[in-house]
């Protein structure tokens, strides 16, 4: 396992649309998910999408089955590793949230997500996986696959009055560990 650089906003990397994962339970695939597991752990990530280290596949992992120590209000997402997501919204509520980003750091912003999703795709080892989630579990997933269209979340800020540095926004939070 290795713990990977993040790529920062300006990448042209980070712009692409993945292409899907076509082989399922590959050694080369398990190394990538190490990577991402350990790269996520060692900034205290609520989530880490493939392209962020620069690995252009549908492949992102969120959760971590515990509070996260960057986001101690919210209730804790179950570890998982999704391939080839697909989001449906459940109905048309949305909710604002702040959302900050290893690929943007230092920075957080107000963000409108779907309140409720469904999301489906699979695990490393091609079994499928299909969920439900709200609040703050659905703002991650989402946010998280948005990397995979070459979005990120800056590109989704409807008012840039609620946008700025987390030191200024939310003094004594650290500007190098948003996401």
């Amino acid at each position: 396992m290795t713990v990977r650089d993040i790529l920062k906003m300006g990448d042209e990397r980070l712009l692409r649309t993945a292409p899907p994962v076509l082989e399922f339970d590959t050694p080369e695939l398990h190394e990538l998910i190490d990577d991402l597991l350990e790269t996520m752990a060692a900034v205290n990530g609520a989530g880490l999408a493939a392209p962020q280290i620069g690995v252009n596949l549908q492949v992102v992992i969120f959760g971590s089955g515990q509070v996260n120590p960057r986001y101690p209000h919210e209730p804790p997402i179950p570890q998982t590793v999704l391939l080839n997501p697909i989001i449906t919204p459940i109905g048309d509520e949305e909710q604002e949230g702040w959302e900050g980003c290893l690929s943007v750091p230092g920075m957080r912003a107000i963000v409108p997500r779907w309140q409720r999703i469904r999301y489906s795709g699979f695990d490393v080892k091609g079994q499928t996986i299909a969920r439900e989630a709200d609040g703050f579990h659905a703002r991650v997933v989402q946010h998280e696959c948005d990397h995979l269209i070459g979005k990120l979340y800056p590109m989704r800020v409807r008012d840039f009055t609620r946008f700025g540095f987390t030191s200024v926004l939310f003094p004594g939070l650290d500007d190098n560990t948003d996401d």
